[in-house]
């Protein structure tokens, strides 16, 4: 397997002034569940303004549901969801849609539309949230396909004619169509290559840096959690069991994050300094 670019591991956020960083999203005690199926039970997290935050846990265990829940998308049992300092069940609709301009998402193999071209499917949010001219229209699709990296051409192309990387760009670029301040990913980059996938780490490594994103990152893979990621917050048990840098994964305890992080795959991309013992 290719090696992705060799780090030290994610990095703390940082703000400016030496001030501690600012949870853009807070979550308390939320419970979900689906019928008598209990996803969440008691989940606390922080996700702070300017970090790439890694999800992590196992498969089927709400890894998505939350980020669905943060959304609006699922409904909760129990528990507050605060974003940029509001109280998402307190806001009429108005407030609801002025928060969702502030959002991107990515969702998991893009769920763009088969029927629309590229472009057409980048200029969906901006049709429904923004009055723009055709012309603006045209300009800002374009500008957010380079954004991400695909060539010219691939705006009139529709997503069957699309590789497998080019679909996760387009959906990237859908998902800055109204220049969020939180982008959402789902799983970025399974089903990518190698190559692929490190492509894209760099991607939104870059696009964080250049226009101050928030990015909440849904993921098994390792390589993102270690190489993109400047903080890790695991799943497990309904709840956040750990969050922090890599050096707190390494260091706890905890059965799963044990395997996970101390298996046979999971050394095999440590830097030789970091490997569990």
């Amino acid at each position: 397997m290719l090696d992705r670019p060799s780090q030290a591991g994610p990095r703390e956020p940082q703000a400016s002034g030496g001030e501690e960083p600012e949870a853009v999203i807070r979550v308390r005690d939320l419970k979900v569940a689906f019928g008598d199926k209990v996803i969440m039970d008691g989940l606390d997290l922080d996700v702070m303004r300017g970090e790439i935050l890694g999800f992590v846990g196992g498969s089927g265990q709400g890894k998505s549901v939350l980020t669905r829940t943060i959304l609006g998308l699922v409904r909760k049992q129990r528990g507050s969801i605060e974003v940029f300092g509001e109280n998402v069940d307190k806001l009429d609709p108005r407030g609801r849609r002025r928060l969702e301009r502030r959002f991107g998402v990515m969702f998991q193999q893009g769920a763009l539309f088969s029927a629309l071209t590229v472009k057409q499917n980048i200029q969906v949010p901006m049709r429904e949230y923004l009055q723009l001219s055709p012309g603006l229209l045209e300009e800002l699709a374009m500008l957010k396909i380079e954004m991400v990296g695909l060539k010219p051409d691939a705006a009139d192309k529709t997503p069957s004619e699309l590789s497998g990387g080019m679909i996760k760009r387009a959906a990237l670029a859908r998902a800055l169509a109204l220049d969020p301040e939180i982008v959402f990913l789902d799983e970025p980059t399974s089903g990518l290559d190698p190559i692929g996938a490190a492509e894209f780490d760099e991607l939104i490594m870059t696009l964080k840096q250049t226009l101050g994103l928030t990015v909440f990152m849904v993921t098994h893979d390792l390589d993102s959690l270690y190489v993109a990621c400047d903080r890790i917050a695991a799943l497990a048990d309904k709840r956040v069991i750990a969050v922090g840098p890599l050096a707190t994964m390494l260091a706890s305890d905890h059965p799963w994050l044990k395997a996970y992080f101390g298996g046979e795959r999971a050394r095999a991309r440590l830097p030789a300094d970091q490997t569990r013992t």
